[in-house]
């Protein structure tokens, strides 16, 4: 899937041109590391008709507009008139102050710049940073938000799917088709959970023993269940996977209880499980947004993301334990158990996922939500997964937080959010705060 960034550096000829054309070298370096097909002009532009002559023929999803020096909000206006696109307005820090002539001027440039973006879309419609090339806070912010532009151009490619209806009591992750579509970009796709159940029930032993053999060699334990749930797993994943396969779906969310234990006989959990392997992102409980948290994470990391609910919180030691019946993705699992299969804590019915977690160094907690009102907002924290053995029955995770985790249980009772949360394997909140920017939603972070 290509992507097109383009850099614009402006400025006008008045300015110490000498200044300006170490400043354009230097950036042009730093972007390239960022990211090497960023689109580069050869020369600062220094006229409007320079920019337009730049743009002409390009459909970027980010321009990088960068003040070299000071330029009036025309040289915006052009931009702003022919892409549709999230803007990154980089101000360089001014290079010398000696009491002689001002070299660049860029932070009035990129007030005039501010003033015509927001006249046209109004307040908070760029990502703004201020930094010299070179400077890695800077480099960090652009370097975020080159990865932020790629996950809003990906999430208008992105094709999910309901299967089957949320539960009773549950409706905070059902999503309208319209909804998605208009907020991220997201096309829904929707399917009774029985039609993948009477295709699981179609398949022959024979079918699904190359599907058998894939689970077998990336969970422990899977012999140990009954034989009947054995197969009827197989059947199931293969189902699944036929289905996301064959109508091109990037994530799913699917109906878990009651269908499949009182319907099939057997649970979903190991076949979400091992779909999120996959790098499929799939929820359970049919939660919509949830599957779209974990589709997000996994953009931003490559990796496989935690779905479950907040269950603990420990003030002493700063941590929120989340967990789910049993279907993390078995790469998350820890190493000295490996992703132990077991039974459904409540139904008492296998195979589900049965581990904790692996640790590590750096973690964000994320959500996609509503507001009492409902309008969308991003729910957004940050800290470490601990090394920790299972908590419960089935999958968990321990998050010790930088924000203080009592304050975040308070307060996120307190202000309604969901009881479904994601765990990204990495520190993206910064990336996740102007995803959120980009697509106008609500950004709550704790930090």
């Amino acid at each position: 899937m290509g992507y097109q960034i383009v850099y614009v550096p402006i400025g006008v000829g008045t300015y110490h041109m000498e200044t300006a054309k170490e400043q354009f070298d230097a950036s042009v370096k730093m972007l390239k590391e960022i990211d090497g097909d960023i689109l580069c002009p050869d020369e600062i532009c220094l006229t409007v008709d320079a920019v337009a002559a730049f743009l002409e023929g390009k459909e970027p999803d980010l321009v990088i507009l960068q003040n070299i020096t000071f330029a009036n909000a025309a040289y915006a206006s052009e931009i702003l008139n022919r892409c549709d696109c999230p803007i990154l307005l980089w101000t360089i820090r001014e290079p010398v102050i000696d009491g002689t002539r001002l070299r660049s001027n860029s932070l009035t440039g990129a007030y005039s710049a501010a003033n015509a973006i927001c006249q046209f879309r109004g307040e908070g419609g760029f990502i703004h940073v201020l930094g010299a090339p070179g400077e890695e806070a800077c480099k960090k912010e652009i370097t975020e938000t080159v990865a932020a532009a790629k996950v809003k151009k990906n999430l208008r490619n992105l094709k999910m799917s309901a299967i089957g209806h949320t539960p009773q009591g549950f409706g905070f992750g059902r999503a309208l088709d319209a909804e998605l579509m208009r907020s991220f970009g997201v096309k829904l796709d929707a399917i009774e959970a029985r039609e993948l159940i009477e295709k699981a029930k179609a398949y022959t032993d024979e079918e699904c023993e190359a599907d058998l053999k894939e689970a077998e060699e990336k969970v422990v334990g899977l012999r140990e269940m009954p034989e009947k749930n054995i197969r009827d797993f197989a059947r199931l994943y293969k189902a699944y996977k036929s289905y996301v396969e064959e109508n091109g779906i990037g994530a799913i969310s699917s109906r878990c209880w009651p269908d499949f234990f009182t319907s099939f006989g057997t649970p979903v959990c190991m076949v979400l499980s091992l779909l999120n392997t996959l790098q499929i992102p799939s929820s359970c409980e049919t939660d919509v947004y949830g599957a779209l948290s974990m589709y997000v994470g996994s953009q931003l990391t490559g990796g496989s993301t935690f779905f479950g609910d907040p269950v603990a919180e420990d003030e002493t030691e700063g941590t929120i334990t989340y967990w789910h019946c049993g279907m993390a993705a078995c790469d998350l699992a820890r190493c000295d158990t490996g992703a132990q299969v077991g039974v459904h804590p409540n139904r008492k019915i296998g195979p589900v996922m049965d581990f904790g977690c692996k640790p590590g160094a750096e973690a964000t907690i994320f959500r996609i939500g509503r507001d009492p009102e409902g309008n969308f907002r991003f729910f957004i924290a940050e800290g470490e997964i601990l090394d920790k053995p299972k908590q419960f029955q089935g999958t968990s995770i321990v998050v010790k937080t930088d924000y203080p985790a009592d304050l975040i249980v308070k307060e996120t009772i307190q202000t309604g959010w969901e009881p479904h949360y994601v765990v990204i394997y990495g520190r993206v909140g910064g990336a996740l705060e102007k995803l959120g920017r980009m697509l106008d939603l609500n950004i709550v972070r704790y930090e």
